[in-house]
Parts: C-alpha cells; sequence; structure tokens
C-alpha cells in the first residue's frame, strides 16, 4: 500500500519492540467438551475457538508479565534497565495494593527507582496507555516507556456461566515506546464511556464496593456478563465510534492498512468484517488460537502484526476495541 496523505501527527510515538508470553498450558475446545459434559465440536462452535491458554493455579500473573517484556527486550536487543518508565496496563490487577506495575518491576528485575504505575479501563488497558505514554514522551518526561499488558482472566471463570466460560484464555504481551522522529506517531485517538453498560460485565469484588466488611459471597470474584445486552449496547455504538475515528485521522477505511482489534469475541470480528466492512486481509484475527485475553488481547494482536510483518512504515495502524463500562477505544498509528 502507498500512504501519502495523512493528518498531522497528534502525538509523537514511536513502537520500538514488542513481545509476548504465554502460559505453557493448552486447553483445548474437545478437552473442555469432555470436562464440561458436551458433544465433541460444541466447545469450537460455540466460542469459536480451538485451543486457548490457561495459567496454573499458582501461576503469578507479574511473571507473565516480565516474561513478556523480557521476549521484547530479547527480539530486539533492549536492555531492560534502558527502561525509565513501567505502566502496566491490565484489567485486573495483581493485588489491591500496591499497584501491579510494582510486581512486574519486581519480577522483570528492573532496577530500583524505575518509574512505574498502572494504568486500568478494562479490555482496551492497552490503547489507553498508549495514549498516556505518547503524551509523556511528546513532553520528554520519559525517554522510552514499556507498557505490558498481562490478564489470567482463567481465575474468573464462571463454569457454570456457559455465554462467557469458553472464551477466555490467558497471557501477557509487552511494547516498548519512544518518541517518534516526527514521521511516525499517532494520527489521532479517541476514547468514549458509556457508564449505562456498566453492570453488563464485571467483577464486583476486589475493591471497596464487595469485601468481608461491606458483604460478598464467592460469586463476586468472578466474572459475569450479560452477553446479548452487551452485543447490542456495543455494536449500536461503535459504527458511529468508527467513524469519528477515522474522522479525526483524515482518513477513510481503505486507508488503513492493518487493523487490530481487541479479540472480544468470535461474533465482535465477524461484525468488522460484515458491518464495518474491514477488509480480511487487514484485520489481525488470533482469536482462534488465543480466545479473549482481555486487556492482553490487543497488544498480543499487535505483536503478531509486527511479526507477519502486517506493520510497515508509513501505513497507518489501527487498535480499536470495546470494554467493560462500556468503554470504546481506539488509535490510528503511523509506524
Amino acid at each position: 500500500m502507498v500512504f501519502t496523505s495523512h493528518a498531522p501527527i497528534a502525538s509523537r510515538l514511536n513502537i520500538i519492540a514488542t513481545g509476548k508470553a504465554l502460559p505453557e498450558q493448552i486447553i483445548t475446545s474437545d478437552e473442555l467438551d469432555r470436562r464440561l459434559g458436551k458433544p465433541a465440536g460444541y466447545v469450537e462452535r460455540r466460542s469459536g475457538i480451538l485451543r486457548r491458554h490457561h495459567a496454573t493455579h499458582d501461576a503469578s500473573q507479574a511473571a507473565l508479565a516480565a516474561a513478556a517484556l523480557h521476549d521484547a527486550c530479547r527480539r530486539h536487543a533492549i536492555e531492560p534497565a534502558s527502561i525509565d518508565l513501567l505502566i502496566s496496563a491490565s484489567a485486573i490487577a495483581v493485588q489491591a495494593l500496591p499497584c501491579s506495575a510494582v510486581h512486574v518491576m519486581k519480577a522483570a528485575g528492573l532496577p530500583a527507582g524505575t518509574a512505574g504505575f498502572d494504568v486500568n479501563s478494562s479490555c482496551v488497558s492497552f490503547i489507553t496507555a498508549m495514549q498516556v505514554a505518547s503524551a509523556l514522551l511528546t513532553s520528554g518526561s520519559y525517554r522510552r516507556i514499556a507498557i505490558v499488558a498481562a490478564d489470567i482472566a482463567s481465575r474468573g471463570i464462571d463454569w457454570q456461566h456457559e455465554e462467557s466460560s469458553l472464551i477466555f484464555g490467558d497471557g501477557a504481551a509487552c511494547a516498548i515506546v519512544e518518541a517518534g522522529n516526527g514521521r511516525a506517531g499517532i494520527l489521532a485517538m479517541k476514547s468514549e464511556t458509556y457508564p449505562q453498560g456498566s453492570e453488563l460485565c464485571e467483577i464486583r469484588a476486589g475493591g471497596t464496593r464487595k469485601n468481608p466488611r461491606a458483604g460478598m459471597d464467592e460469586s463476586d470474584f468472578l466474572f459475569h456478563m450479560q452477553g446479548k445486552a452487551l452485543f447490542r449496547q456495543a455494536s449500536a455504538l461503535i459504527d458511529g465510534f468508527w467513524q469519528r475515528l477515522l474522522e479525526a485521522a483524515g482518513l477513510t477505511l481503505n486507508d488503513i492498512a492493518t487493523v487490530v482489534p481487541h479479540q472480544a469475541s468470535h461474533l465482535s470480528l465477524e461484525h468488522m468484517r460484515k458491518r464495518l466492512k474491514v477488509r480480511p486481509e487487514a484485520l489481525v484475527d488470533i482469536y482462534r488460537l488465543h480466545g479473549n485475553q482481555v486487556a492482553a488481547s490487543v497488544p498480543t494482536a499487535l505483536h503478531e502484526a509486527f511479526i507477519t510483518g502486517r506493520v510497515n512504515p508509513g501505513e497507518p495502524v489501527m487498535l480499536v476495541g470495546t470494554a467493560a463500562g462500556l468503554t470504546l477505544a481506539g488509535m490510528v498509528l503511523l509506524p
């Protein structure tokens, strides 16, 4: 694709490295058929997934995040000590306090005194963190920032709720970014939240709302989703959001070389192909082999785009997704 006309760079940002990490344990849909007492092929038909990775019950989320960070550093010969800020962009925290970035930095062995904090907007946390990182890089506050998203979604699965229990996979991914040179950067970024849908996708415990003193039960720690209502709300909003993001970038969909979406479900990806008319060759779809990895979904798909040669200088890339809240977030990058 030859791309010669675009809006001015809104914020300087250049992705210099990506990496990912997956738990060793692979859970196939055939295995879930047997575990859940379903006919052969049932889980794959319902979920659209062939296999996903699930961490063991004693696995560390921080260690998984650190593995993704080190993978990015190894692939691109980056010294971890050269990172001066780590942003943890996970949907679920390691614990309530301190922030997850502290745990990731400790697991990764980053030097004491390195800055770190969390950014959380559920499944689109990585996109939000990229926005934050771009502002910090443009202002000169930091030189090199690692954004790491890691989620162990399997810990929160309610196996009694078929609609949501079949779609989740675990994983982590990292992007290391620096200020762009004036040619690479962000053309547009947009985030919109519609809190009327807050109860459609939630884990109620883990904060002050549900705890031993406020009252709670075991199911409050599990993932709850009203899938049909959530899909209706998201699908009613995404078309307009998509157009507003493209207009802000001064582009049309045909100008976008690669679309990196949140891998929410096979239905959401099919919606992009059919209703939003994303070209099949432009859409990065890793869902069948990863499932919905929550906040790790977008950066894992972005890493896939990089290693398969689908991110090239001067060719616009769109990151886009929906998340609990309901939040929509998107970004158009020029590598």
